[in-house]
């Protein structure tokens, strides 16, 4: 049996051992089912990955006067997610209409690579760059690099010093143009094609859309590629 298997039979189990204790809100099967909750949420948001999970679960305000409930679900708010900082809902079914939120903290332990050197703002990353290390996923939102080919067609967006890992949200796509630079401009109409110099407008991406201004002063916009190379579709 799988491990979220195993968390969503243990979920079920904790769910009806709450429903028998009616509003007991600061009961443990409560804390265990919000705490089994996160396991499974943070378990699928690692993707099925080797990893480790931590899963604290903060103390409910002990001022709220909420009205006596028989049945509550835990639940997780919309837009949110089990990783890092967060909140696990806790409504009422049955007798009253409250929810209230319940702070979660979850740390996602696993292998990633990490900085072997002091890395460069700009600078794409190379095998020898990097090394692998068991890091905490969760200190970064969007997580942070597993493997090499998350690497591939990208550069970094600041420096990364050694023994950091690298976060997925400090990579992104080098400047195929760079405002100020000259590119040459290649593009095909209907029944006739051109290719010209120009002066790109803006940086931009592989991909992206750029303003060029030509020898003779037009403005067009095309699609930037590497090689200081502007596509235009007439």
């Amino acid at each position: 049996m799988t491990t979220l298997a195993v968390m969503n039979r243990l979920l079920v189990t904790f769910s009806l051992a709450f429903f028998f204790v009616g509003s007991a809100l600061a009961s443990p099967a409560l804390q265990e089912t919000i705490r089994l909750h996160a396991l499974r949420e943070a378990a699928a948001a690692a993707g099925g990955a080797q990893s480790r999970i931590e899963v604290v679960v903060g103390e409910i305000d002990p001022r709220l006067q909420l009205a006596p409930c028989t049945r509550t679900e835990v639940f997780l708010p919309a837009g949110a997610r089990f990783w890092g900082r967060a909140f696990a809902g806790v409504r009422c079914l049955d007798g009253a209409t409250w929810s209230i939120n319940v702070p979660v903290t979850v740390r996602v332990f696993g292998p990633a690579l990490v900085a072997a050197r002091s890395l460069a703002a700009g600078a794409p990353v190379q095998g020898t760059d990097v090394r692998n290390a068991e890091v905490e996923w969760t200190r970064e939102t969007q997580g942070v690099v597993t493997a090499a080919d998350q690497l591939d067609q990208r550069v970094l967006a600041r420096p990364i010093a050694s023994g950091q890992p690298i976060p997925l949200n400090a990579l992104r796509a080098p400047q195929a143009v760079g405002q100020g630079e000259s590119v040459r401009l290649v593009g095909r109409g209907n029944g006739f094609s051109i290719s010209a110099d120009g002066i790109a407008l803006a940086s931009a991406t592989a991909g992206q859309s750029v303003r060029v201004r030509t020898e003779s002063g037009r403005i067009l916009t095309g699609t930037a590629r590497a090689g200081r190379l502007v596509e235009v579709q007439f």
